[in-house]
Order: C-alpha cells, then structure tokens, then sequence
C-alpha cells in the first residue's frame, strides 16, 4: 500500500488492486472505483506511520515493524495489545486526514471543500462569514470509516470489535482539532469584517493526543451479547468512546518475536545518561550495551551577515554512541 499511489497512473486500477495483498472483497472495489483516493490512502499510510515511530522513538516498541509489511495497514501485531488499539486509531486517524486534505487541494473528483460552510455565523468575537476552502472532514471521516471497516465488518469477533471501536477514535480525533481560520478585512485591517473557514491542525496535535490515550488505554473483555466491552479490571472505568481499548497485556519487546509485531531491541541506540524509557537499562531489558566512539561533522559558529546569509563553519565532534546487546542464544531459543 506505501508505493500504490507510484504505480496508480501507470498500470489499471482493477490489475493494482486485485494485487494488494490483505484488501477484502469490498477494499478491492472501492480501490477499483476510487483510484485517486487510493492515492490519497497511500499517503495517509506514509504519514501515520511517521507519527506513530515519532511517538515511540524512544520505547522498545517503535513501530520499526509497521512500515516493512506489505499489506494494508499491516498485519500490525497478532496480539490484542494497547500497542494495536493505538495503531489501528493512528492508522485510521492517518486516512482521514489524507483524504481530506486531498478534497481541498482539488485532487479528488468526488469531494471539494465542504459545501456547508457558506452563509454567515458566529463565534465568540462575533459574526463572521464563511469563505475561503473548509475542509471537508466529513467526506474524509465517511469515505475512512467505509474503506477501514471494511475489514473488520467480515468478521464478527471480539478483535474486530475492538478495531472497530479503535479505529472510531481515530476518525474522531482528527475532527477533535479542527480549528477556525480567519482573515480580517476592513480600514487597515481593523477586523471590522471577518472572513473564515475551517482548517484541520497539523497531524502532530492528533498523533500527541492518541499518545495520551495509549497512556490511558483501557483494559476490557467482551460482554456475553458480543455487542460490546466490560471492564477487565472492576476498578478501572468504563471505557468511553474516546478511550482505546486492549484485550491483551503487552509483550516486553526485548526479543524479536515476529507474531507480537517485536524487532527486539538489539542495536538499539539508548542514552546512558537518561532514566526514562531511552535509557540503556530500560531499553537494553539489563543485557548491556556497546559503545562505539563516532566523529560527526556538524554546522557551528553560525552568523548572519547583511544581507541576507547565514554562514557557519563545520565542525568535527566526537562522541559515544551506545547500543544494546544482542541476547544470549540460549535465551533467544528460550522465546522461540
């Protein structure tokens, strides 16, 4: 899916997508029918998983296995963990996003800006006029929520349960951070007249908040009728519709174990000084790290000069780098 959208203009939609691996029946015709969107999909990807290594670039877990796998969203993790409920609101959330910036950027033939935004309204400094280009998060919301679901809706068990509801969280964080642009008209732009539209905020604000999420993800199992959650623990809350919700505890992420979605974390760089999660103990799960002397050239001693330069010399600096051990073999063998 990551290198669709390079192929979409050279090769027919229906031979493209008859040949993406993982996409169910009603995945392939909407591929089929939507080609442009599907480029639009193939970016959204690109861009989801950016944000999700971002967000755990310095846990065991990164995401490293996400953007190797070639099938839709990837076959992710095979465990139900906190670590899936946030991909599958990531991914989700990533879709919509594309999508709707596709709309206003004119790139879709089925969608534009959003229609409904015309006419005049009011905020809290007043009246306002809608202009300019909305965005459409409700073709992007819709279209993610028919394509994504689709997957899910083939089968009717209690993990497909829990996408669903992850992947709703995601649709709505996006729609979570939409914000009011405005641009002022009038004597010396005295704002005596307001011209405004809504933007979505930059992806950051969504994968920063289904973070937070993540943190609080909610443990549960399904209730007898198969038609929702019960709490795993009596002391925790019931989940809310904003809430992500796991089946199953996490694996540590020390060893490379392909069906929980862990690498491993042998290789990894960690800081030696640090006491958090990056740290060489933490990271290392207590095998020990290496530590390699490396020289890098960096820009120092930058100035500016009139007008309008900024010049700096280069630099050579030298400095540890630390990276975890590999297991023992007998304890690799022991997880295998």
């Amino acid at each position: 899916m990551l290198s669709f959208h390079r192929y979409i203009g050279a090769l027919g939609a229906r031979v493209i997508c008859d040949n993406i691996p993982g996409l169910v029946n009603k995945q392939r015709q909407f591929c089929q029918k939507y080609p442009d969107i599907m480029q639009s999909v193939g970016e959204g990807a690109k861009e989801w998983i950016r944000e999700c290594q971002h967000q755990f670039r310095h846990h065991r877990w990164n995401c490293s296995t996400l953007d190797r796998d070639h099938t839709v969203f990837g076959r992710v993790m095979l465990r139900s963990s906190r670590e899936a409920a946030f991909v599958y609101a990531i991914s989700s959330a990533g879709v919509v996003y594309a999508i709707t910036r596709a709309c206003s950027q004119g790139e879709l033939k089925g969608c534009s800006c959003d229609p409904r935004k015309r006419g005049r309204s009011r905020d809290e400094r007043g009246e306002f006029d809608w202009g300019g280009c909305s965005d459409n998060i409700h073709y992007g919301i819709k279209f993610a929520k028919a394509f994504v679901d689709a997957k899910e809706k083939k089968v009717k068990d209690a993990r497909a349960l829990m996408n669903l509801h992850n992947n709703r969280c995601g649709r709505m964080a996006v729609k979570r951070f939409l914000k009011l642009e405005c641009k002022c008209h009038g004597v010396s732009g005295s704002c005596t007249l307001r011209t405004c539209w809504l933007a979505m905020s930059d992806f950051r604000k969504t994968g920063d908040y289904l973070r937070r999420k993540y943190n609080g993800a909610i443990q549960v199992t399904m209730n007898q009728d198969g038609t929702g959650f019960t709490v795993a623990n009596k002391y925790f809350r019931k989940p809310t519709k904003t809430d992500l919700v796991y089946f199953e505890n996490s694996p540590d992420y020390c060893l490379m174990d392909k069906a929980a979605g862990s690498l491993g974390t042998a290789g990894r760089v960690c800081n030696k000084m640090s006491r958090g999660t990056d740290s060489c103990e933490v990271m290392c799960c207590g095998r020990g790290y290496d530590t390699t002397r490396v020289t890098r050239i960096t820009k120092c001693e930058c100035k500016f000069h009139w007008c309008c330069a900024v010049r700096c010399k280069e630099c050579e600096d030298t400095v540890d780098v630390h990276t975890c051990k590999a297991p023992k073999r007998a304890e690799w063998l022991d997880q295998t």
